[in-house]
């Protein structure tokens, strides 16, 4: 397997190339952002990286930019109102049961009533 790199390109260039590859949504500035569906993060045509072989004779592709997610634009949507809704519903999704973890948690590390009756025949 070929080692791939991140390829400098002039902003020019990178516009022309994210317009060229991402065949699922147009391109019209570098500045405009997508929501990427496999790690959550909003990202712009700036940070997206254009990636290559280390020869520079091989395909380009463009990856997320997010470190340890290497999604292509098939799964990079607009950030739309509704996008955003949903992003936040899961993020109070995920607190909400993040609490209830810790709530469980607590519980457990609190004295049962077979506990306090076990310590008060002993200290009899």
């Amino acid at each position: 397997m070929a080692l791939v790199f991140p390829v400098k390109l002039a902003d020019e260039e990178k516009l022309e190339i994210l317009q060229r590859l991402d065949q699922f949504r147009l391109w019209h500035s570098l500045d405009e952002k997508r929501y990427c569906l496999v790690c959550g993060e909003i990202i712009t045509g700036r940070e997206i990286q254009v990636i290559g072989n280390t020869h520079g004779n091989g395909p380009l592709r463009i990856i997320c930019p997010t470190e340890h997610c290497n999604a292509m634009p098939m799964e990079w949507v607009r950030p739309t109102d509704e996008v955003l809704i949903k992003i936040a519903m899961a993020e109070a999704e995920r607190h909400r049961l993040g609490l209830i973890n810790r709530a469980g948690r607590a519980t457990r590390s609190l004295p049962n009533e077979n506990d306090k009756q076990y310590d008060q025949q002993n200290e009899a």
